[in-house]
């Protein structure tokens, strides 16, 4: 889809690619189909004249929008692979995910950068925290740049001929999940099981030639700007959202489950079909939606490692009457099985090939536990640790050992219950004996600023509970410890 994509760009350069809003919500163009296809050209010549070719890695650290898709079509096309970076994820976590990956060249906004230099309180104030550049390797800049960012990334392109766009399969993207800052986890997708994700989203979402598509992924731009539908990226403002929705009347549209609620709250209204995924969504909130307007209200079930897998309709979502979350029959091409532990396993094109530095797999472990019923997927609660926070995977493994400064004797994250599906990000603290607990807040504040989005939303002094024979902290025991003592302050 990637190279149809990249054709029909060519074919209809005058065409509106990518939307943006004005503040007062009216619809501007911010990328037509030849202003992509000319940046996509540019990046494949500025990286090939650089030496990306095929098997090669790219970390790009660019925010979705009109130059992060043309990144991605260019390392594509040179059959090199893409590592997604999140500024957001702390120092500490980059860098063991830059050693893992081993990019040969990092492209990053001068958002991205703006922790290395020329606006590092700005930087804090949005929690991005990429290590310094020179801890990167070499960077080079996609975008405007500010004071103290790296050189541009076609800055010093000439004329260099453009290589024969790669055929064939091959590793195309990398993106963590999951891991410690010591043993880093990461997902490979090949070009072809990117491809059939993307073919599984555009027969699900159908989107139709010359209306807007509302939404910012990139499993959103890819189908319908080959499908020759634009695509409006959502604002950030709530209230500007609401307007950009009623100006624009998209066909789809697709937000997450925080964003809708806080739309629902402001009085937004739907048109055509919305989509939901990254956190859960209930039966409730499907048909909130519906009843502001949309015609079809779905809830996604997918994963990093398969993406979609699974989808709902509210209407099937609430005549199910039985115990567990229906997130529907799994789609096309999918298949799905629970191990003797009741764990969900899903296998099709879509899935990741492997994990990086691991065998490939043709079964993803998704950590969930589920049943089968008549077909479609019931899940019945979480075996991982993750914690799932405004529709962001938070993995505490990554983050507890910061937490350990002289004077801690235990630290935990967990995630306490909050409205809809949502989970309150709270680090769980257990002083040592004698300690100074003003002097224990202090020394944590540093290790707190470096966790970047993963910050909690509360930090508690307070014993962990231990369970078993070898009296380990027992994560449940401590979110509801949590629970309880967050409940108590709010009734003070």
């Amino acid at each position: 889809m990637l190279d149809t994509l990249a054709h029909a760009l060519r074919r209809h350069p005058d065409r509106p690619a990518v939307l943006g809003t004005t503040r007062s919500g009216a619809e501007r163009t911010r990328a037509t189909y030849g202003d992509l296809a000319d940046l996509a050209d540019r990046y494949t010549t500025a990286l090939h004249a650089r030496g990306v070719a095929r098997g090669g890695t790219v970390g790009v650290a660019v925010r979705p929008g009109p130059r992060a898709l043309p990144v991605m079509l260019a390392v594509h096309g040179l059959g090199a692979r893409a590592a997604v970076l999140d500024p957001g994820a702390g120092p500490d976590v980059l860098r063991a995910r830059l050693a893992l990956a081993r990019p040969d060249l990092v492209l990053a906004d001068a958002t991205a950068q703006a922790v290395a230099g020329w606006a590092r309180p700005l930087a804090r104030a949005a929690r991005l925290a990429l290590p310094d550049l020179a801890m990167l390797g070499p960077v080079a800049t996609v975008g405007p740049r500010m004071p103290g960012c790296a050189p541009a990334l076609d800055a010093d392109v000439r004329s260099v001929v453009l290589p024969r766009p790669v055929d064939g399969d091959g590793d195309a993207v990398i993106v963590f999940t999951s891991g410690t800052t010591s043993r880093p986890r990461a997902v490979v997708h090949t070009r072809s099981s990117l491809a059939a994700g993307m073919a599984t989203v555009a027969d699900l979402v159908r989107p139709e030639a010359g209306r807007p598509v509302l939404g910012g992924t990139f499993f959103v731009l890819v189908p319908s700007l080959a499908s020759g539908a634009p695509v409006a990226l959502p604002a950030r403002s709530t209230r500007v959202l609401a307007r950009q929705l009623r100006r624009l009347a998209p066909q789809c549209t697709y937000l997450t489950p925080p964003q809708l609620r806080r739309l629902l709250a402001e009085g937004g209204r739907f048109t055509g079909r919305v989509w939901t995924g990254s956190a859960p969504a209930s039966s409730e909130l499907l048909t909130r939606v519906k009843r502001a307007g949309a015609d079809e209200a779905w809830g996604v079930y997918a994963l990093t490692e398969l993406f979609p897998a699974a989808a709902v309709e509210q209407a099937d979502k609430a005549a199910f009457t039985g115990d567990g979350d229906l997130v529907g029959a799994p789609l096309p091409g999918v298949t799905a099985k629970t191990d003797s532990d009741g764990e969900l396993l899903l296998s099709g094109p879509a899935a990741r090939d492997r994990y990086l530095g691991e065998d490939p797999d043709p079964w993803v472990a998704t950590g969930d536990r589920a049943r089968l019923d008549g077909g479609r997927i019931v899940l019945e609660g979480r075996r991982k640790d993750m914690i799932l926070r405004r529709a962001e995977n938070i993995y505490p493994g990554l983050y507890e050992p910061a937490l350990h400064v002289p004077g801690v004797e235990l630290a935990l994250l967990v995630g306490v219950p909050d409205d809809d599906g949502d989970e309150r990000l709270v680090a769980v603290v257990q002083p040592a004996a004698k300690a100074d607990r003003a002097a224990l807040r202090s020394a944590l504040a540093e290790p707190l600023e470096r966790m970047g989005a993963a910050r909690p939303d509360a930090v508690l002094l307070a014993d962990i509970p231990l369970s078993g024979r070898s009296r380990k902290p027992d994560r449940a025991a401590t979110a509801r410890l949590a629970a309880r003592r967050l409940a108590e302050r709010s009734r003070r």
